[in-house]
Order: C-alpha cells, then sequence, then structure tokens
C-alpha cells in the first residue's frame, strides 16, 4: 500500500518476530528470505487495543487460512492494557513459518483506529491487503474465496466476507452510504419499527439478502480484502476520523476510483461484534458521533447541503447524551 507519508511513528516502538529481538523495518521481509514466487502475497493489518482474549483465536485461524499465501502480518497494539501484545509475542513464537511472517509495533498511548491502521499499512506491499479485526476468526478457505472472487473482476476493488454471529447465525454487515435522513429515521426509532424498509433501514439494508453475492456500497470494515490496484489509487484512510466512518469513507473512494466492492457470503468468518470497542462503550459513542459528523461535512460540502448538514448534526448532538445515559 503506498506510503502514509511519514516515515515510523516516533511514539511506537517496533518489536521482532522473535522475543528478545531488535526493533525491525515494519514493512519488509527480512533480506535473503525468500518464498516461492507462485504464492500470493497478502498484508494482513491489525490494530488491537485491550484484545487479550479476542487475539488468540483471531492469530491461529488466519495461521489455518493462510496456507498457499505468502503473508505478512502487521499489528499496531494502541497501549493495551490487558497484556495483549505479550499474548501477541507468544503466538509468534507459536505461529510464524517461513510463509507466515509478524511484525508487531506497540504505541505508548491510544492512537486511535484509524492512525493505527496507517501505521500498520505504512510502506506495505503486497498482491492485496487484509483489514482483519481482533475480535474476527477465519474459515480455513476464507482467504482462498476472498482471493479468487478478487481476481475474477478488474473492476474489482474490494471484497468482504459474510460475517457470523459465535452462535453461526448471519450478521448483517453490509451497508449503504448513509444520507441526512437516516440519522433522522435512526433517532426516533423508525429504523427498528420498520427493519425491512428499503426507505426506512436503506442505510443498514434491513431489505438485502445477506445470503447472495451483491454489489454493495459499504461492507463493515471487519473483514476487507483490498487488491493493490485499488490501495495504490486510493492511498491511506482519512484520520479525520478518529475510530469510526474510516472504512466508510475509504469504500466512498474506491468506487470513486472506479472500481467495485463486493459481499461474497461463500467466504466467511465469525465476528464477536466490537468487542474491544464494548469495554469502553460511552468514549466509542462520543468518538462514533463525532466521526458521523466529520462523515457529512466531508462527503456533503456544498452550500446546498449546508442546513441538512447543519440539523444532522445538531440531531446527533442531541441525542448524544441520551445514548451516553442508556449506556451505563
Amino acid at each position: 500500500m503506498p506510503s502514509v507519508g511519514r516515515g515510523r511513528s516516533a511514539d511506537t516502538q517496533g518489536d521482532s518476530s522473535s522475543r528478545g529481538g531488535r526493533a525491525t523495518s515494519f514493512n519488509r521481509r527480512p533480506r535473503g528470505e525468500t518464498v516461492s514466487e507462485r504464492l500470493p502475497s497478502l498484508v494482513v493489518s491489525i490494530v488491537t487495543y485491550n484484545s487479550a482474549r479476542e487475539i488468540r483465536n483471531c492469530l491461529r485461524s488466519l495461521s489455518r487460512a493462510a496456507q498457499g499465501f505468502d503473508v505478512a502480518v502487521h499489528i499496531v497494539d494502541n497501549a493495551s492494557q490487558d497484556g495483549t501484545p505479550e499474548v501477541i509475542e507468544d503466538l509468534i513464537h507459536e505461529l510464524s513459518r517461513e510463509s507466515l511472517r509478524f511484525q508487531l509495533a506497540r504505541a505508548s498511548t491510544n492512537l486511535g483506529f484509524t492512525r493505527a491502521m496507517n501505521l500498520a499499512l505504512d510502506g506495505a506491499r503486497g498482491d492485496a491487503y487484509l483489514w482483519l479485526n481482533p475480535d474476527v476468526y477465519l474459515q480455513e478457505d476464507t482467504l482462498a474465496t476472498l482471493w479468487r472472487v478478487l481476481n475474477e473482476d478488474i473492476t474489482c476493488g474490494i471484497v468482504a466476507p459474510q460475517l457470523l454471529n459465535p452462535d453461526g447465525s448471519i450478521q448483517p454487515s453490509c451497508r449503504r452510504y448513509p444520507q441526512h435522513r437516516d440519522v433522522f429515521f435512526e433517532a426516533f426509532g423508525l429504523s427498528k419499527l420498520l427493519p425491512r424498509s428499503r426507505n426506512f433501514n436503506a442505510w443498514k439494508m434491513g431489505d438485502f439478502d445477506h445470503r447472495r453475492r451483491a454489489e454493495v456500497d459499504q461492507p463493515q470494515g471487519a473483514c476487507l480484502m483490498i487488491h493493490h490496484r485499488a490501495a495504490s489509487v486510493v492511498g491511506p484512510l482519512d484520520e479525520r476520523f478518529v475510530m469510526f466512518f474510516s472504512d466508510v469513507d475509504y469504500c466512498r473512494r474506491v468506487q470513486r476510483a472506479g472500481f467495485r466492492i463486493l459481499f461474497e457470503p461463500a467466504a466467511r468468518a465469525v465476528h464477536e461484534k466490537g468487542a474491544s470497542v464494548l469495554r469502553n462503550r460511552r468514549e466509542m459513542i462520543r468518538l462514533s458521533h463525532r466521526d458521523f459528523e466529520r462523515y457529512f461535512e466531508k462527503w456533503f460540502p456544498n452550500r446546498r447541503y449546508r442546513a441538512a448538514n447543519l440539523v444532522t448534526r445538531s440531531l446527533l448532538r442531541a441525542i448524544l447524551p441520551i445514548r451516553l445515559l442508556l449506556a451505563r
């Protein structure tokens, strides 16, 4: 992926793939190491924050799904306080092999999801890039299926799997790009009152069948495979979005660049759905409202949207205290 435009962040530390090793370059295979050219190269980027419980299953599932790929796993830990980096180091020692290499960078402070993801992607080079949340567990054929679909059509820039709840039920994960009216429908409960309505629940696609392949606007960013031809055009995530909507923004930029985004239910992954986010729910609600405002400011900048942006911003700020109260 193209460089974010800065070197290694001064507030991170690089860890080698063996305990006690020196800090290493964050983006390149060690000099002299070779992997068969027939293996497609995949850069997997993971941002962790207090993810010690989830990251074991995540990385072990990735190891099983990575057969047939040359994989570099770039992990940025956002100053976890539950021993997540130590768990990752143990897993690196357990799982590393010639075609599966790990790099861990520790941030001294919580950088937020978007900045940390950009750090994980900075300077990385691969045939494709996988954004992976630490609470997502891949099936053995998930990566192979996504890679096949990504290469069936040269216009495909992103492909996403069907996400499952831990009980095996389908987790709705595709959305249309939000419009101003969607905030109104969410705030006053109309989207929940009429969950299958194309009008009142258009944003969260209550009318969509998650059992069929389709071209969509924005699959959930918990697990996305992005072809290098799209990543090289679009560049890094927009850091004006601290925690939320950077994936929505990225998908809009991919589509604006002329690429398609596909949802492929034949590829599956289990998603615990915001395990880390729920541990700090009130702060995450604040950030989601702020990033939502920034989304409308960016994508509806014209004067004719000024009133709609003002009303939407006012509504988001009005309902924020209520959501914070209910989140206690």
